[in-house]
């Protein structure tokens, strides 16, 4: 698995556009909570973890280190289950001054005890319909974190609605778009067909949503998706870090419930992470991602009892990202 960069991928697909929201919301806490360090210290705040899981009592994990599990579900507002449509593990290193996101496919399959195999993506449904919203959530996350065989610290659930309420109460952003994008499969039908030009555009949250969203004319499909993604953390990134914005920083902090459908975070923990990214960061230099690579077969999941596509994910290979990204 080589390390990506955004001039050269090779990653395959990331789903949806909203857990990169999460992210950008940690920036944004970032600018404003210089003043608060010695109560926010990353790490002390960071020094004594407990970890989510169920098959282990105790994982390897680095000192000076911490995982956060991002989940974007296709949750309505008044509904109690969404399925898994992106998912997202960041190995925040502070000694290092790193932060390796691994993209983990929602089709890869897996097994659920005394269920049988499914994918990933019906995990958090299938728990969220047996045991309620706030335990279900918790055990898809648990669920992944011993699929992975790592620890989880922390986890974080947003969808759609959040990511564009996020980019709205920032004001929109600037987007460089490496290639033409064609709006094939919009949210809204007035959008069909609407042709946006290589290069940068200023766009407000709906427009921003919408081309994340986009797939099918992108060269390279998911792959294409992804560079969409990353452009527009880096937009909302720049958006928030510049000091003529400040100001919006308490609309941000105000309207964390408005993007977060579930999380076992409080505002201490999220504004600790905050500063932990907060001194000179540099996007380029310091985020690193990598997606993890499988074979698609057509199986039998025992969840929705027919025969589909499914990413078979190979052990030795993921095994290896693990080890070199987030064991360290």
């Amino acid at each position: 698995m080589q390390r990506k960069s955004r001039t050269k991928k090779t990653s395959k697909k990331i789903q949806h556009p909203w857990a990169w929201g999460i992210l950008a919301l940690c920036l944004a806490l970032a600018i404003g909570g210089s003043l608060t360090w010695q109560h926010f210290n990353p790490k002390n705040h960071f020094s004594h973890l407990k970890t989510l899981n169920t098959t282990k009592t105790k994982y390897y994990q680095a000192k000076g280190t911490f995982n956060i599990l991002v989940i974007g579900s296709d949750e309505r507002p008044n509904q109690v289950s969404g399925h898994t449509d992106s998912m997202l593990l960041i190995h925040a290193n502070l000694t290092k001054h790193t932060y390796n996101i691994v993209s983990i496919p929602r089709d890869s399959r897996i097994y659920m005890q005394s269920l049988g195999y499914t994918k990933l993506t019906s995990v958090q449904s299938v728990y969220q319909e047996k045991y309620g919203a706030k335990k279900g959530i918790l055990m898809a996350v648990k669920t992944i974190s011993s699929y992975l065989n790592v620890p989880v610290n922390y986890y974080l659930e947003t969808n759609y609605w959040g990511f564009r309420s996020m980019v709205a109460t920032v004001g929109g952003i600037t987007m460089n778009l490496p290639f033409a994008v064609t709006l094939t499969h919009p949210w809204y039908s007035d959008d069909q067909n609407k042709i946006f030009t290589k290069g940068k555009h200023n766009l407000d949250a709906k427009m921003v949503t919408e081309i994340v969203h986009e797939r099918d004319s992108l060269p390279g499909t998911d792959f294409g998706r992804q560079q969409l993604q990353e452009d527009a953390l880096v937009g909302i990134a720049d958006k928030v870090s510049n000091p003529i914005n400040a100001f919006k920083i308490p609309a941000l902090v105000t309207s964390v419930s408005k993007f977060l459908v579930a999380t076992d975070m409080n505002k201490s923990d999220m504004t600790s992470f905050a500063l932990a990214i907060a001194n000179n960061f540099n996007a380029k230099k310091q985020l690193h991602y990598f997606q993890l690579k499988g074979t698609n077969k057509v199986v039998y999941d025992s969840i929705l009892e027919n025969y589909n596509d499914e990413v078979i994910l190979n052990k030795a290979a993921l095994q290896k990202v693990i080890k070199d990204n987030v064991n360290n």
